[in-house]
């Protein structure tokens, strides 16, 4: 149980509390050289507990309900983008251009995802959009000079790192240095009282009357939204119509949520109004990417007092990559994870895209603990989380060895299927789980940005 209590401590929570979670290990899940399986454990399980804690605390419950965690549901949840099917089609994951890719001394991984990541790429290599040309140019220049180049050009490349590379980076400084969870009270405002649940209500629902203002994009963002539309949130999702989100992954990410466009150059006033009404908002960009908007957390707090702030980043808020670009995949090549993994012919990778899927369910259960902490002593709130920060702890041994548990033998019993909009969907259950709490969401996903920007 050390991974949950690291966990759970993180997010501020009464140590105490940990006995009401009870674990099924499931040898063979989410197996990797790294202890994965047991990061995503105590991510998921702290955002339960989390859950059931301020579930209880709102219907008046004499304790905390139990909590139980899956390893199979876990596993089969942290590959959520990879069972979605929509009408029997598989999704695309990776682009061709987004890989391992040999150099002049050793190895770059790139992400290209989205159109205009990928033209970056090719502009600073000056080929066609072709794997063999990539290949050939990556081929004669070094992973460090591309990464920069890269980076200069607003692409995204990074060299591949081993433990003892990244350890002497000033960016692994600059994370080492800061909490799992940085938690801050910004002010001394009242928290917004919450309307109480009524315990015979089934399901419970913890975030039931919550408005999520969700400024997320690809995996980390979007699984703690999810989360918490999964929970009762009225979450909706904004995107900037320049940046259309993949189908697929807002597919897989999009369950419980509504989903609307705003340009915060043109429609503040939307977006003011928005905020005004809002409980929670949650960022998912670089810091400070959103600053000139008033979008910081003092300046949102400021505006609309006793708000939840959640900020996630790539590399941390912190340091020389502060304010540089980053996915799951680029992180683990830099932090050392896919040397790790890999082999002396070709790096590796985790079984899953577990920075990102931990990392939301750290985000989540932050943002619960903070309602909670609210409802004793108000104060407006922000949380802040970094992938590079959960692979820190990843890399240093994310808790300790399991005990023999059930064979692990597939995801079946944790997915399910249902109609949307989209189509015919077959999905994974999310692994969030307590006595009395909700089993799956309220809504399906739908269109991108089709939505209207307001509440219900």
């Amino acid at each position: 149980m050390t991974g949950i209590k690291v966990a759970w401590s993180a997010v501020g929570g009464d140590p105490a509390l940990v006995s009401r979670m009870s674990t099924v290990v499931r040898e063979g899940a989410l197996r990797g050289r790294l202890p994965v399986r047991a990061l995503a454990r105590a991510c998921v399980g702290a955002c339960a507990l989390a859950a059931a804690e301020l579930g209880a605390r709102r219907a008046g419950l004499p304790e905390v309900p139990a909590v139980r965690v899956d390893d199979g549901a876990v596993a089969t949840a942290f590959l959520s983008e990879r069972h979605l099917t929509v009408d029997g089609r598989a999704p695309v994951t990776f682009a061709p251009l987004s890989r391992f890719w040999r150099t002049a001394d050793g190895w770059v991984r790139t992400h290209a995802n989205y159109p205009h990541h990928r033209a970056r790429l090719l502009d600073v290599l000056g080929v066609p959009p072709d794997v063999a040309a990539v290949e050939a140019a990556l081929a004669e220049r070094p992973a460090l000079e591309v990464e920069e180049a890269v980076y200069a050009a607003g692409g995204l490349a990074v060299a591949l790192r081993t433990p003892e590379e990244w350890a002497a980076h000033e960016q692994a400084a600059a994370v080492a240095g800061r909490p799992l969870v940085e938690r801050e009270r910004l002010d001394s405002a009242h928290a917004r009282v919450l309307a109480p649940l009524d315990p015979a209500d089934a399901p419970l629902l913890p975030a039931a009357g919550l408005r999520v203002l969700d400024l997320t994009r690809v995996i980390a963002g979007p699984v703690a939204t999810r989360t918490l539309a999964l929970l009762g949130a009225d979450v909706l999702r904004v995107d900037a119509p320049r940046l259309p989100e993949l189908p697929d992954q807002h597919a897989d990410t999009g369950f419980g949520k509504r989903s609307a466009t705003l340009d915060l150059t043109t429609d503040r006033r939307v977006f003011e109004d928005l905020l005004a009404a809002a409980d929670v908002v949650v960022t998912g960009y670089r810091p400070g990417a959103l600053d000139r908007f008033g979008l910081s957390a003092p300046a949102l707090a400021e505006r609309r007092p006793g708000l939840v702030v959640a900020q996630l980043s790539a590399w941390g808020a912190y340091g020389p990559w502060a304010g540089r670009r980053g996915f799951d995949s680029l992180v683990q090549a830099a932090t050392g994870i896919a040397a790790v993994e890999g082999s002396r012919e070709r790096p590796g990778a985790l079984p899953a895209q577990a920075l990102d899927h931990g990392t939301g369910y750290l985000l989540a259960a932050a943002v619960l603990r903070a309602l909670t902490e609210q409802s004793y002593d108000g104060g407006s709130r922000v949380v802040r989380l970094a992938l590079a920060r959960t692979a820190r702890w990843l890399t240093d041994g994310a808790g300790t060895g399991d005990a023999d548990g059930a064979l692990y033998d597939g995801a079946e019993p944790w997915l399910a299927e249902r109609d949307s909009p989209l189509g015919r969907l077959r999905y994974a259950r999310s692994p969030v789980s307590f006595a009395g709490g909700p089993v799956d969401w309220a809504r399906p996903p739908g269109p991108w940005g089709a939505d209207e920007g307001r509440w219900h």
